[in-house]
């Protein structure tokens, strides 16, 4: 926990760097919300083919950034951390030229069937 995934328009492949943006969104979300610690973040990062917004322009891209984090957040802890999370994305998409970036973020809670194991070695 938390959970991070990161869905990305082809159109930003170039700009985003992957990896550094998601070891700023750990630190940042240890540093915004009570028990989550760096160690436990997890981002996976997905590409589609396709994205197709609006009417097909292609001068469009979207990145959209969803964390599930454990129940008990605050209403308003859970949107610092949104707030939060879209200024980094903000930050490490600027640089795209030539494209209107359409940046959004959801966090929501996990739900009591969430279920997890860390086994070392495989075990």
């Amino acid at each position: 926990m938390p959970h991070i995934l990161v869905e990305y328009d082809r159109a930003l492949l170039e700009v985003l760097d992957r990896r550094r943006f998601a070891l700023e969104l750990h630190a940042l979300a240890a540093r915004t919300v009570d028990g989550i610690t760096v160690e436990s973040c997890k981002t996976r990062f997905r590409c589609p083919e396709e994205v197709v917004i609006a009417h097909g322009d292609p001068q469009q891209a979207l990145i959209h950034v969803e964390l599930a984090i454990l129940p008990g957040r605050t209403p308003q802890t859970r949107s610092a951390l949104g707030a939060a999370v879209l200024q980094l994305v903000r930050r490490h998409t600027a640089s795209a030229s030539g494209v209107t970036v359409h940046a959004s973020v959801d966090v929501r809670e996990l739900t009591a069937a969430y279920a997890k194991h860390v086994a070392a070695d495989g075990r």
